[in-house]
């Protein structure tokens, strides 16, 4: 009994986390102009799905567990199962094209909003409902997924109350494949190109700033000129290890918490083994943990979705920034949004969804253009010139 106790306690909490959070990601867009752009129109799909898991599966999955039979009979088993099925691989290919997202965001910002259009959003968003329809309802209640043909749930006896996910080798190869190991390798892939990406235009980033600093500074100002060089140098590299990181934290969530359900669901389903142990259901709300880590990993990383949490929970408006406007980001700041913000979390700039093209047009015009020479300050608070002869101040 103590155990039962516990373990509802745990779950009851897990779903709880689940459910509150994606409505926060919601509401953050709903109530934040900053936040309302295509871009984002993942997240909060993503949202919605692990939002419906959380309402219309997750409670009864924990009903089943902890009472270790099915009281709501078959039709509404077979329901529920395809629901499950639905929900969590929508919520998987979701996440793909998240990463796809951010993938040409970064490898093609100048033609980023020529090519995501609010059609294409949609007929991805699409494809994905279409997909996870296609591999739930159709074959549980047509009886695709069983050894024998038959519907799942309907041959056993009132008396044993039992509601069991029947799989043969067919179903499951072709599930796993689809919904679970092809967006696994893509993700990883597209992950990989963006962090080698991100720390390539780091590298790009600081040896511009050492040419133009070093070549273009006279040697009274050669202490500013080394400030500036450590200064940045520390900023793109601090930045750079949270990249890392931060990606290292998405796709290792992904992989902790989906990774064991799948191996046990396609070891169960060769074997066509529809008896569920303990290790299945280990296995299970690992996976449904995802959702609840989901609204953490790609929303409360972004600045934008914590300032809008922040104000949510202080019962205020996110749309004007509470009144105050937030001073503009210097250059070493601009690099690092380019290797996080932009990068990783789908939000292009701190500023607005909008105003990515043109912070990475500016990065890439720094890296790959001539930067004009900078202009220093003396220390009598007179405007000097560089050692070409251009005239300015700081």
């Amino acid at each position: 009994m103590l155990f039962k106790v516990l373990l509802g306690i745990s779950l009851s909490l897990l779903i709880l986390l689940t459910i509150s959070g994606n409505v926060l990601v919601c509401l953050a867009v709903c109530a934040s102009r900053r936040l309302r752009c295509l871009t984002n129109c993942f997240i909060v799909s993503l949202a919605v799905t692990d939002l419906l898991l959380g309402m219309l599966v997750l409670p009864f999955s924990a009903l089943m567990l902890l009472r270790e039979d099915w009281p709501l009979g078959p039709v509404f088993c077979n329901l529920y199962i395809s629901l499950d099925v639905m929900l969590c691989t929508a919520s998987i290919l979701t996440l793909l094209a998240i990463s796809v997202d951010r993938y040409m965001a970064v490898t093609m910002p100048l033609r980023y909003n020529s090519l995501v259009l609010p059609r294409r959003v949609a007929v991805v968003m699409v494809c994905v409902w279409t997909v996870s329809l296609g591999v739930s309802f159709l074959p549980i209640h047509l009886g695709w997924n069983t050894p024998d043909g038959t519907v799942q749930n309907y041959n056993y006896t009132n008396k044993t109350r039992e509601c069991r996910f029947e799989l043969n080798r067919p179903y499951v190869i072709t599930d796993s494949i689809l919904t679970f190991y092809l967006p696994l390798v893509a993700m990883c892939w597209t992950y990989h190109r963006i962090l080698r990406i991100a720390r390539a235009q780091a590298k790009r980033i600081l040896n511009h700033r050492r040419i133009s600093t070093t070549a273009n500074f006279n040697r009274r100002c050669s202490t500013i000129t080394t400030t500036t060089i450590v200064s940045t140098i520390t900023a793109v590299a601090l930045r750079e290890h949270k990249a890392t990181v931060t990606l290292a934290a998405v796709i290792g969530a992904f992989v902790v918490c989906w990774l064991p359900y799948f191996i046990h669901f396609t070891v169960t389903g060769v074997m066509e083994d529809s008896s569920p142990g303990i290790e299945y259901n280990v296995v299970l709300w690992l996976g449904y943990a995802n959702s609840a880590l989901n609204p953490i990993l790609y929303a409360a990383l972004n600045r934008d979705f914590r300032m809008a949490y922040a104000y949510l929970l202080r019962c205020r408006c996110p749309s004007h920034n509470g009144g105050r406007s937030r001073p503009p980001s210097p250059v070493a700041n601009t690099a690092g949004h380019q290797l996080t913000e932009v990068t990783l979390l789908c939000g292009h700039t701190p500023t607005s969804c909008r105003a990515g093209l043109v912070e990475e047009d500016f990065m890439l015009h720094q890296i790959n253009s001539t930067i004009s020479p900078p202009t220093v300050q003396l220390s009598n608070g007179t405007t000097g010139t560089d050692v070409n002869g251009n005239e300015g101040s700081c």
